[in-house]
């Protein structure tokens, strides 16, 4: 995920003291940055955007880190995971 901040002349907040569009988009994608954990695959369980990583906390070696590459499968939006 690409982390793009807002223009340098985009106000933080708007007058009624409220967090603008952009910023909240970006402060959203911040927090997507994260590693997902859990036990077990994420595949059919864990709904995420394209390129968010996920750790099996119970995985062994070869067998903990996935990426989530598609977006949906037939509109499935847990699946699309590939063990990386």
């Amino acid at each position: 995920m690409k982390l793009i901040m807002p223009p340098f002349n985009t106000p933080l907040i708007d007058d009624s003291k409220v967090l603008t569009q952009p910023y909240r988009i970006f402060f959203n994608n911040i927090l997507l940055i994260d590693i997902l954990q859990g036990t077990g695959s994420p595949e059919g369980v864990v709904e995420a955007l394209i390129g968010q990583e996920y750790m099996d906390l119970s995985g062994s070696a070869g067998n903990i880190k996935y990426i989530k590459r598609d977006s949906d499968i037939a509109g499935d939006r847990t699946k699309g995971w590939i063990l990386i």
